[in-house]
């Protein structure tokens, strides 16, 4: 039966050629905005190199002073609290602490400036994250410890400053006019990944920021590595209780001071977006977007209906014929359904090639540096779903009118509601 619908649908289509293009046209160019838009989603906050592990992964980016005059004073995290106070937490499988933004460093090669983008990490960064290493190793905790001047880069790195990625470990480069010895070397890492990204990675106590300073406020981040999704609560729970033990900063003036760790998506879109940085506050946000993105398939699914409308009231005498023989409404609203569908999955093909285009012109580009988008299971899986959702919607009103029409005003071609 599907079968029979399926050879139906491609006849119809094929007999309204300009009717059909209009339509493929509407979908594919509407699928591929979306997809483009969750593309960019995908890969700021989904599991991909180095946070593979998302669902075990918690960022604690920010700390906040809530004052009694109803100001809030946002901030990174000073080292010297995260070290004493997060690092000891016994819930997580391991911490790490690190930068929480990029910094510049300048290179020069003969008369080349080269503008690197740096972070400082500890040793257990490359353990909580999962950098591809093309050769070499991370620099470890006793180079960590003693600050030593080693340094990891990345790919493109090697090729501007040696002008090869091979033999490059071992060699020196220089940064600020200080020298560095590289131990490994890595594959690039997209702006996008805003918590892992840099050019240059290098022992956080080579920073020349006080590391000593007890203030809760900094310039550092910790990334907690759960045992597993289920304890990331259990983390969550242990560190708030630990900040709830921290003495008020200035009791005249601050109420209290809030800082929890989030997961990646959490993080950076409450980050990013000024929403309270709580389990949850990126809802609201994901809310809008999905509001928005159904706002902008409203239109070309009404267009669609029309379109569905005019070419289903030319097949009223097909529908007569197919009452009279004892088709129910309901076989006739699968069968429009179906049709429709297979509109849309034409659509949505269409829709994944644009998108591929415009995945090849943005990595071509370098419009966000290193990036590499592509079609991931995750993109296929959604375009899927949009796809099968923008057929429903737009083909389910089309058949349902059609279906109850009685048989002998269809056999007459009277369409009239």
């Amino acid at each position: 039966m599907l079968l029979s619908y399926l050879k139906i649908a491609w006849k119809v289509l094929l007999r309204r050629k300009f009717f059909t293009a209009i339509s493929l046209f509407g979908i594919s160019f509407t699928l591929m905005i979306l997809l483009v838009i969750y593309a960019l989603f995908d890969y700021t906050v989904g599991p991909h190199q180095p946070e593979l592990h998302t669902d075990r992964l918690l960022f604690a980016s920010r700390m906040e002073y809530k004052y009694k005059t109803d100001g809030i004073s946002r901030s990174s995290l000073g080292y010297a609290f995260l070290d004493q106070h997060v690092r000891t937490l016994r819930t997580p499988e391991k911490v790490s602490i690190s930068d929480a933004n990029w910094s510049s460093a300048v290179a020069y090669v003969g008369n080349q400036t080269l503008k690197l983008d740096q972070k400082h990490t500890d040793a257990e960064f490359w353990q909580v994250l999962d950098f591809d290493f093309v050769a070499g190793r991370p620099f470890n905790q006793r180079e960590v410890r003693d600050a030593a001047h080693v340094a990891v880069i990345n790919e493109t790195t090697a090729r501007r400053y040696f002008g090869s990625t091979l033999g490059v470990v071992g060699r020196p480069i220089e940064l600020e006019g200080k020298p560095y010895q590289v131990v490994g070397v890595v594959r690039d890492v997209p702006l996008l990944r805003f918590s892992s990204y840099a050019d240059v990675w290098l022992p956080i106590t080579t920073t020349t920021d006080d590391l000593r300073d007890p203030g809760y406020m900094g310039r550092c981040q910790a990334i907690l590595l759960a045992r597993s999704p289920a304890e990331l609560p259990l983390v969550q729970q242990e560190y708030a209780q630990m900040i709830a033990r921290q003495p008020n900063p200035d009791p005249q003036k601050v109420e209290k001071i809030e800082s929890l760790p989030l997961l990646l998506r959490t993080a950076v879109l409450t980050r990013y977006t000024g929403a309270p940085q709580v389990p949850g506050g990126d809802v609201p946000f994901l809310r809008r977007l999905l509001g928005l993105g159904l706002l902008f398939m409203l239109l070309p699914a009404l267009n669609l209906v029309n379109i569905n409308v005019s070419r289903t009231l030319e097949r009223s005498g097909e529908i007569g014929v197919r009452k009279a023989f004892g088709a129910t409404a309901g076989r006739l609203v699968g069968q429009f359904l179906v049709e429709n569908i297979f509109l849309t999955l034409l659509g949505g093909l269409l829709g994944l090639a644009l998108a591929a285009g415009v995945f090849w012109v943005l990595n071509d580009s370098q419009f966000f540096p290193y990036s590499a988008f592509a079609l991931n299971g995750r993109v296929f899986g959604m375009a899927l779903g949009i796809a099968l959702f923008f057929g429903l919607l737009s083909g389910a009103y089309p058949a349902y009118k059609l279906s109850k029409l009685p048989a002998v005003q269809a056999l007459k071609g009277d369409t009239a509601a």
